[in-house]
């Protein structure tokens, strides 16, 4: 099987799968589970159980790592402040639908602009002491850093040339 960025794919269990995979699928009767095994897998099954049964089948999807990297309190001095390189923050929630859209534009960010900055993104219900401090209401809100200084903020879902824009604004000055 192919990694599939967020799209869906069904597998019968008597597909010629590995048996560490039928295990993770197997090992998810309710919910949703991520397995060992298979960090980006997530496995979604039928909640009900008989009808797990009589159909056999598990829908699953493949989940792209991000390539922005994962910012908490504890490394935001080293990481954030002081960076030698202009750095971007997404200050995001775990429930929040909109995040996900603008996680895939700054994950496109990061590859684009590899070596001229810094992705970040930093979960605002896991870290409220930095939410406050910069005055985060609401989410998802990309905040761009230049000398340990916040230069430049996008509030909301936003098109990416706004972030794009945002960024040529903080590498073009001097400050």
């Amino acid at each position: 099987m192919a990694y599939a960025s967020s799209s869906y794919s069904l597998l019968h269990p008597s597909s010629s799968s590995t048996s560490n995979l039928q295990s993770a699928l197997r090992s998810s009767l309710f919910g949703t589970q991520i397995h060992n095994d298979f960090p980006n897998l997530s496995v979604r099954t039928p909640k009900n159980k008989s009808s797990l049964s009589r159909r056999r089948l598990a829908v699953f999807c493949m989940r792209r790592p991000l390539k922005a990297a994962v910012v908490t309190g504890g490394s935001w001095n080293t990481s954030v402040l002081n960076s030698k390189v202009p750095v971007l923050v997404e200050f995001y929630a775990s429930w929040c639908g909109p995040c996900q859209m603008v996680h895939r534009v700054i994950d496109e960010i990061a590859a684009e602009y590899a070596g001229k900055i810094k992705c970040f993104v930093l979960n605002a219900d896991k870290d409220p002491l930095i939410t406050e401090e910069y005055d985060i209401k609401a989410v998802p809100v990309v905040l761009l850093f230049k000398n340990g200084e916040k230069c430049e903020s996008v509030v909301g879902t936003m098109p990416k040339e706004f972030y794009v824009a945002a960024i040529e604004r903080v590498l073009s000055s001097l400050f």
